[in-house]
């Protein structure tokens, strides 16, 4: 006899397994119930919907109970509610909403996809809200749909800060509605960690959504027009949308007397039965295993039970499949950004006491050098003894859930960190890097495992200054007025081996950079001599970026107006289209110190009053730039990302008429404004470094005099050498010494010249400048460059061998010029 199998909702779960069972068994009698109108709609495209993203309704249905009816040979009753479960005598009560009549159902086997409910508490006045809404299907849809378009609301309170809130404060804020968000806990988004959903919270505050964590509602008033939440705070409002969770839709099956866990989901095993026999239970309403702690756990998401419907069917139709439980791979975009995670977080490890590792890489979405590239932030928490891959978060505007989905591949297929070494992704400049993201979590993992370098983390950092800590920052001088860590000691990497006695050798040494790579670099560079250091993970932008946040979250409260004499404007509505740049820059893919160089270059061509619009493909820029423009006493007058130009866009006015400062780009310092640095060394990469930081000192309005002595006036020897007279002597000099840049040696791995070829072509594989680029750059920025003329006598270098533009000098010009220096240094 052929089977009769009833199940209980549609949507994902339910009706995948009707449709498998139907490909499975062509005999079978196929009941489904669905309470709703609609037994299968895109409940993830709701928000979309709602916001105008999605434009018809209609694109919602997936399945119309007709079309899905006539393609499967199916008996699907919608409209029809299942009341009552009498397992003993397998049968079913089901309520028909059409007609109010009430029928009994049998079957031989019973499937259960109820699904969750949006969690509705009992605070005081949320019966009387007329303006309050939840979203889990379409008449909630059209409900809030409808009631934004006949009134108009200006306001809107999004209570609960998970992925359907965050996503409807996007949508509603997309139609020109002013957001509050009002989370209970200490963050929005709970799979991500707090330094994770920190670039989301200032993120959110960029975006002018007044954003409120820690505090919950007490209760409302006036029918909803009023949100008092837990301090004392009210907000008047003209609509709310609640979305703090969902639970189980499990009420006739406790009747029935199923088996639940406590928080009221129900209890299977892995082929997805319940504790009767004849029952199977899936998707929302259930408690699954947590694939990686082993833990029972609630995941309601789409996959899940998607694969659980497949499962299910499978496992009625007389196949052994087991369910190996759910990651909680998922994604989201918000606003500009995309996250994605997959796994356990650190919060989960910490409370079951997994003793777990992480690490922390930004990287690029695809090669720099090619347009569109962003970066991404991604985390990975592991196991320090195995290697075992426990979860991975990652935030950024493209290249993100491609990146979540190689690492959820990776745990589901039982991969380690070492293995990640050995992921063969796709290459091509538009899409990739050479050195996936995914390869260089598993280099990072398998280093620190290996015991090749300590790490601790941004949350450390702040007891590591109390207890006496030393750090030392490797970046250069123009990275640093982007934001550091408090007291730490400067030393760029490149003055790291010639300055090795500035590193105390009776305190802890920890080494930090943008964002950890240097940092690394720097601690194998100590380590090697003799000197413990240990890296901080993620760098300084991590740090940062938590503490940015929590600094934002503190201040969008006050109000941030520009007034001259000239314009009056409102940092918050302004709208950057209605702003006209007499200067357009786009710095788009460069590295550092390009984006800054540039704007200083652009900045000292115009005129005072005009503005510049730069271009960068780095969410930090909007950050470091208001930095630059505060030391350069620059109006920043807009920052953010512009969807249509997918850069983020800063406006620069040149000068700043409120502080009546001189409209050069120069900072304001009542101290000495020189720099100044002496080049003895002609090996590549100090030549490079001394460039570098020459340059960024130049950008920060620095009047810079390098003074070249010895072995470094090799550096300013042009390519085209002309013919000039020398004695023996200085022949022999002549033959012996390294004849332009191009035949510098390194200080370090020359490997009879192999070493500075491979460093240029790295410098051009990442967008870096080379030496010669790197020399004229700086020149034109106004770095006086001057050649010791005792040293050239002593080598027998003439005049005529040197690039255009040199100046020749004794050691009174390089003392005259330190007598206006703050910054001197010896290279």
């Amino acid at each position: 006899m052929n089977k009769k199998i009833i199940i209980v909702g549609g949507v994902a779960g339910g009706a995948s397994a009707a449709a498998r069972l139907r490909r499975l068994d062509e005999n079978a009698q196929i009941v489904m119930f669905e309470k709703g109108e609609y037994i299968s709609f895109a409940n993830c495209g709701l928000p979309y919907y709602i916001g105008g993203t999605i434009n018809e309704r209609e694109k919602l249905i997936v399945q119309t109970v007709e079309a899905m009816s006539s393609k499967f040979n199916l008996d699907i009753r919608n409209l029809s509610e299942v009341v009552n479960i009498d397992k003993e005598n397998k049968k079913v009560s089901v309520k028909n909403h059409k007609t109010g009549e009430t029928y009994e159902e049998s079957y031989d086997v019973l499937v259960l996809s109820p699904g969750a409910n949006p969690i509705k508490p009992p605070i005081k006045g949320i019966n009387e809200c007329d303006n309050l809404f939840t979203l889990r299907n379409i008449p909630d849809t059209d409900k809030i749909k409808s009631y934004v378009e006949e009134n108009k609301p200006k306001h809107a309170v999004v209570i609960g800060g998970g992925f359907i809130g965050l996503e409807m404060a996007e949508n509603l804020h997309d139609l020109g509605i002013k957001l509050t968000l009002v989370e209970a806990g200490d963050q929005v988004m709970a799979p991500l960690d707090i330094e994770m959903v920190s670039i989301i919270h200032e993120h959110l505050i960029d975006k002018n959504v007044e954003l409120i964590l820690k505090d919950g509602v007490k209760s409302f008033s006036s029918n909803g027009k009023k949100v008092i939440l837990s301090s004392g705070k009210q907000i008047e409002t003209d609509m709310i949308i609640l979305s703090i969770g969902v639970k189980p839709e499990t009420t006739i099956a406790k009747e029935a007397g199923l088996k639940l866990n406590e928080r009221g989901a129900i209890v299977v095993n892995d082929h997805m039965k319940t504790s009767d026999d004849s029952i199977y239970a899936l998707g929302d309403a259930i408690e699954v295993m947590d694939f990686v702690n082993k833990k029972p756990t609630m995941i309601p998401l789409a996959w899940p039970a998607n694969r659980q419907g497949r499962l299910v069917a499978d496992n009625i139709c007389g196949k052994d499949v087991a369910y190996k439980g759910t990651l909680g791979s998922s994604v989201a975009k918000v606003f500009d950004y995309t996250v994605a995670t997959t796994g356990n977080n650190e919060k989960i490890l910490k409370r079951l006491g997994i003793d777990y590792e992480v690490v922390h890489i930004h990287p690029g979405s695809h090669a720099g050098y090619y347009p569109g590239a962003f970066p991404i932030s991604i985390k990975m928490t592991f196991d320090p003894n195995s290697g075992k891959i426990f979860g991975a978060q990652g935030v950024g505007i493209d290249g993100v859930e491609k990146r979540i989905d190689v690492l959820a591949t990776a745990i589901k297929g039982g991969l380690n960190v070492f293995d990640l070494q050995d992921v063969e992704t796709c290459y091509a400049p538009p899409y990739n890097s050479a050195k996936d993201p995914v390869n260089m979590l598993g280099y990072y993992a398998s280093n620190i495992i290996d015991g090749i370098v300590d790490i601790v983390q941004w949350s450390e950092i702040d007891n590591i200054l109390e207890s006496g800590g030393v750090i030392i920052d490797v970046r250069e001088e123009f990275e640093i007025v982007t934001g550091q860590i408090p007291n730490s000691i400067h030393i760029p990497l490149g003055q790291l081996r010639d300055r090795l006695d500035e590193v105390p050798k009776d305190k802890k040494i920890y080494a930090t950079c943008q964002v950890g790579l240097r940092g690394y670099i720097a601690c194998r560079i100590l380590e090697q001599h003799k000197i413990k250091c240990t890296n901080i993970d993620g760098g300084v932008k991590t740090y940062l970026t938590v503490k940015r946040a929590e600094e934002s979250i503190c201040k969008q409260s006050e109000k941030i107006n520009i007034n001259s004499e000239e314009t009056k404007m409102d940092m918050e509505n302004l709208d950057i289209t209605q702003i006209n740049a007499n200067v357009t820059l786009d710095a788009c893919g460069l590295q550092c110190p390009g984006p800054i160089r540039r704007v200083f270059e652009e900045i000292n061509k115009m005129q005072e009053g005009q503005i510049l619009e730069v271009r960068a493909s780095d969410p930090g820029f909007s950050k470091d730039i208001q930095s630059w423009c505060e030391k350069t006493r620059n109006t920043l007058v807009k920052a953010e990302f512009d969807k249509s130009k997918k850069a983020f866009v800063a406006y620069i006015k040149k000068g700043n008429t409120v502080l009546n400062v001189n409209p050069s780009c120069s900072i304001s310092q009542n101290g000495k404004n020189g720099a100044t640095l002496v080049v003895f060394s002609g090996d590549l990469d100090k030549a490079i470094a001394s460039f570098i930081i020459a340059t960024g000192a130049a950008s920060m309005g620095k009047e810079v005099t390098m003074f070249f002595t010895f072995w470094g006036l090799n550096i300013l020897k042009r390519k085209d050498k002309p013919n000039v007279s020398k004695d023996t002597m200085e022949k022999m000099f002549d033959v012996m010494l390294p004849s332009h840049t191009g035949k510098l040696p390194l200080s370090q791995m020359n490997m009879g010249g192999m070493g500075p070829k491979m460093i240029n072509q790295i410098m051009k594989k990442h967008n870096v400048d080379d030496l010669d680029t790197l020399i004229k750059n700086a020149m034109d920025m106004g770095v006086k460059v001057v050649a010791c003329a005792m040293s050239m006598d002593l080598m027998g270098i003439k005049a005529e061998e040197f690039i255009d533009g040199v100046d020749l000098g004794g050691v009174a010009s390089y003392l005259g010029a330190t007598e206006d220096s703050g910054l001197n240094l010896f290279v």
